[in-house]
Protein backbone atom coordinates (compact mmCIF):
# COMPACT_ATOMS: atom_id res chain seq x y z
CA UNK A 1 0.00 0.00 0.00
CA UNK A 2 1.39 3.35 -1.04
CA UNK A 3 0.87 6.24 1.39
CA UNK A 4 1.26 9.79 0.10
CA UNK A 5 1.24 12.66 2.61
CA UNK A 6 0.41 16.01 1.05
CA UNK A 7 0.69 19.18 3.11
CA UNK A 8 0.82 22.58 1.46
CA UNK A 9 2.24 25.54 3.41
CA UNK A 10 2.07 23.44 6.58
CA UNK A 11 4.78 22.54 9.08
CA UNK A 12 4.06 18.98 10.17
CA UNK A 13 5.33 17.48 13.40
CA UNK A 14 8.36 15.24 13.02
CA UNK A 15 6.56 12.13 14.20
CA UNK A 16 3.37 12.71 12.17
CA UNK A 17 4.61 10.77 9.15
CA UNK A 18 5.60 7.77 11.30
CA UNK A 19 2.29 7.79 13.18
CA UNK A 20 0.28 8.09 9.96
CA UNK A 21 2.06 5.25 8.15
CA UNK A 22 1.85 2.97 11.21
CA UNK A 23 -1.90 3.47 11.67
CA UNK A 24 -2.71 3.17 7.98
CA UNK A 25 -0.58 0.03 7.56
CA UNK A 26 -2.53 -1.58 10.43
CA UNK A 27 -5.72 -1.31 8.31
CA UNK A 28 -4.40 -4.08 6.07
CA UNK A 29 -5.85 -6.58 8.57
CA UNK A 30 -9.27 -6.14 6.92
CA UNK A 31 -8.24 -7.84 3.64
CA UNK A 32 -9.67 -5.04 1.50
CA UNK A 33 -7.58 -4.36 -1.60
CA UNK A 34 -6.34 -0.77 -1.41
CA UNK A 35 -3.65 0.37 -3.82
CA UNK A 36 -2.82 3.66 -2.15
CA UNK A 37 -3.99 6.26 0.35
CA UNK A 38 -3.56 10.01 0.04
CA UNK A 39 -3.31 11.95 3.31
CA UNK A 40 -4.03 15.65 2.84
CA UNK A 41 -3.31 18.06 5.70
CA UNK A 42 -4.79 21.56 5.82
CA UNK A 43 -4.47 24.33 8.40
CA UNK A 44 -7.01 27.11 8.75
CA UNK A 45 -5.41 30.49 9.43
CA UNK A 46 -8.59 32.08 10.81
CA UNK A 47 -8.29 32.12 14.63
CA UNK A 48 -12.07 31.75 15.04
CA UNK A 49 -11.84 28.09 14.02
CA UNK A 50 -9.87 27.37 17.21
CA UNK A 51 -10.34 23.71 18.06
CA UNK A 52 -10.99 22.66 14.48
CA UNK A 53 -8.21 24.61 12.79
CA UNK A 54 -6.41 21.48 11.54
CA UNK A 55 -8.07 19.22 8.97
CA UNK A 56 -6.97 15.84 7.61
CA UNK A 57 -8.56 14.16 4.57
CA UNK A 58 -7.89 10.50 3.74
CA UNK A 59 -8.68 9.30 0.22
CA UNK A 60 -8.02 5.94 -1.44
CA UNK A 61 -6.92 5.67 -5.04
CA UNK A 62 -6.19 2.86 -7.43
CA UNK A 63 -7.50 -0.67 -6.99
CA UNK A 64 -10.29 -1.30 -4.49
CA UNK A 65 -13.22 0.69 -3.15
CA UNK A 66 -13.23 4.48 -3.10
CA UNK A 67 -13.17 5.66 0.50
CA UNK A 68 -12.92 9.23 1.74
CA UNK A 69 -12.81 10.32 5.37
CA UNK A 70 -12.28 13.69 7.05
CA UNK A 71 -11.26 14.70 10.52
CA UNK A 72 -10.64 18.02 12.23
CA UNK A 73 -9.03 18.89 15.53
CA UNK A 74 -6.76 21.24 17.45
CA UNK A 75 -3.60 19.59 16.04
CA UNK A 76 -2.66 17.31 13.17
CA UNK A 77 -2.56 14.09 15.18
CA UNK A 78 -6.02 14.55 16.72
CA UNK A 79 -7.49 15.40 13.31
CA UNK A 80 -5.75 12.34 11.83
CA UNK A 81 -7.18 10.12 14.59
CA UNK A 82 -10.72 11.26 13.77
CA UNK A 83 -10.18 10.68 10.07
CA UNK A 84 -8.71 7.20 10.65
CA UNK A 85 -11.67 6.24 12.86
CA UNK A 86 -14.13 7.16 10.08
CA UNK A 87 -11.91 5.51 7.46
CA UNK A 88 -11.66 2.29 9.48
CA UNK A 89 -15.44 2.15 9.86
CA UNK A 90 -15.92 2.30 6.08
CA UNK A 91 -13.18 -0.28 5.43
CA UNK A 92 -14.73 -2.58 8.04
CA UNK A 93 -18.08 -2.36 6.21
CA UNK A 94 -16.44 -3.44 2.94
CA UNK A 95 -14.72 -6.28 4.78
CA UNK A 96 -17.97 -7.51 6.34
CA UNK A 97 -19.80 -7.40 2.99
CA UNK A 98 -17.10 -9.45 1.30
CA UNK A 99 -16.95 -11.91 4.17
CA UNK A 100 -20.69 -12.51 4.45
CA UNK A 101 -21.95 -12.65 0.86
CA UNK A 102 -24.47 -15.43 1.50
CA UNK A 103 -25.86 -13.77 4.64
CA UNK A 104 -26.05 -17.16 6.31
CA UNK A 105 -25.30 -15.68 9.71
CA UNK A 106 -28.56 -13.69 9.57
CA UNK A 107 -30.74 -16.72 8.78
CA UNK A 108 -32.20 -18.92 11.47
CA UNK A 109 -30.69 -22.39 11.98
CA UNK A 110 -33.80 -24.24 10.80
CA UNK A 111 -33.57 -22.64 7.34
CA UNK A 112 -36.57 -20.33 7.67
CA UNK A 113 -36.47 -16.62 7.54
Amino acid sequence: MEIVIHARKVNLAEDFKAIATEKLKSLSRFNVAIDGIKVEVKHEQNPRFGKSSHEVILTTHGVGPFVRAEGSGFNDVSAFDQAVAAFELQIRKFHEKAKDLNHESVRKPNGRG
